[in-house]
């Protein structure tokens, strides 16, 4: 076997099997593997091919990541390292961009790059409107619990004559990452933009982010190196504590505290796909929504009064309804004999502040505007919202801000 022959059968191997794998160096044990090695030495040394030995990447049967091993390291290892068994050869650009006939990718931008040897697991960052296709249309199931989600087409429209078959798509997985002042973006892996349809490839394409991002830490962790999160998102906890409080309420003996545990979560209450007050008024109105209008007046029982006497101005008197938020304040003061109530009193302003912003939109219009401010003003409420939820529905457990993620503005603390 000649040296071209060795690079034309890596080559045709790499661009022929299903999702852009490499050869298997156990393919070429035999009487005459020490001849090979002296080629695939040859075609390292000159860029042409890469080992990839499956002690950086667990699966050395896709070119998941740049390699991490020099030139001359490859080399020594073709004879020591203990993972030579599963060690596969891959062809590299500067071979590909020769030989690969672009046009057999056209229309596909993305799987023209894994041709010509683009790492799978490379992520490409687009500007986050670009989730708005998917979250917006009723068609498509889409899931994010603000590390990763997932988008797909529903089963009533799979395989379904009213929606055309390129729009019946499947992303398996996104994350996000974030640029050094800390602006977020939707990050995909290579591998699976490849997988969309040629129009969605070009939708994406569209959208693409050119600067440098970095992955969001726990979504490198468990995409790439298959650990488990180490931190959760804040939404995941937000939710978390209101499942936990209605599980000590059920200790209580009483109806749970919320009425609603969000076992399904809204497919809104996640960052903010585009930075505008309207996006952000709508972000505030779910929270109203899944904090106040969600409290169960039933868990208070006979505890307090749930109306009061109010005389009008013609001297009538009037029966009314104590709102949820008052009859919240009202039994944790009646209740708890609290050493410090500062955090009862913070939680009840901030959920009152929320509803407050939420009735401001609903009884006048106003103009909306973009702004990246949004983005910040969304991720200092949700903070608000979760330190309240922990620290002054649920003393006894608290649960610090440290052990969720959440992106930070620049030049202040970062939680990673």
């Amino acid at each position: 076997m000649t040296r071209d022959d060795l690079l034309e059968k890596i080559t045709r191997f790499y661009l022929e099997s299903p999702d852009f794998n490499g050869l298997p160096l156990r393919d070429f044990f035999g009487a005459d593997y020490a001849q090979i090695q002296e080629l695939l030495k040859d075609l390292i040394r000159d860029e042409m091919i890469a080992i990839v030995y499956g002690d950086g990447h667990p699966n050395p049967h896709i070119r998941a990541l740049p390699e991490h091993h020099t030139a001359e390291e490859q080399i020594a290892l073709l004879t020591s390292s203990p993972f030579i068994k599963r060690a596969c050869a891959y062809p590299l650009p500067k071979h590909l961009e020769r030989v690969v006939d672009r046009s057999n990718y056209a229309e596909k931008p993305y799987t023209l790059e894994l041709a010509l040897g683009g790492p799978q697991l490379s992520h490409r960052a687009f500007d986050m409107m670009i989730l708005e296709t998917y979250r917006n249309d009723p068609r498509y199931h889409y899931e994010c619990d603000g590390i990763k989600g997932y988008i797909s087409i529903t089963d009533e429209y799979y395989e379904s004559d009213s929606i055309d078959e390129s729009d019946q798509v499947l992303l398996n997985e996104f994350g996000f990452s974030y640029t050094e002042d800390f602006k977020q973006y939707v990050a995909v892996f290579l591998y699976d933009l490849a997988g969309l349809s040629p129009e969605h490839q070009k939708l994406w394409k569209i959208r693409e982010f050119s600067g440098t991002t970095r992955l969001h830490p726990d979504y490198f962790r468990t995409s790439i190196m298959g650990e488990w999160y180490e931190r959760g998102s804040i939404y995941d906890a937000f939710i978390e504590e209101i499942r936990i409080i209605n599980e000590m309420s059920k200790a209580m003996n009483r109806p749970a505290l919320f009425s609603e545990s969000y076992e399904q979560r809204p497919k809104e209450f996640g960052p903010l796909l585009r930075p505008t007050t309207r996006e952000l008024n709508s972000f505030i109105h779910l929270l109203d929504k899944m904090i106040s209008e969600n409290i169960n007046k039933a868990f208070f029982q006979n505890d307090i009064p749930s109306s009061e006497e109010v005389t009008r101005p013609d001297g009538k008197i009037e029966v009314r309804q104590i709102g949820s938020i008052t009859m919240l304040d009202n039994w944790l003061h009646t209740k708890w004999r609290f050493q410090d109530d500062s955090p009862a009193k913070k939680m009840i302003k901030t959920f009152r502040d929320i509803r407050k912003r939420r009735q401001k939109p609903a009884h006048s219009v106003l103009n909306d505007t973009f702004s990246q401010k949004n983005i910040q003003d969304q991720r200092d409420l949700i903070e608000s919202v979760y330190e309240s939820i922990v620290t002054g529905a649920s003393p006894p457990r608290h649960v610090p801000l440290s052990t969720v993620w959440l992106p930070r503005r620049a030049g202040a603390s970062r939680i990673l």
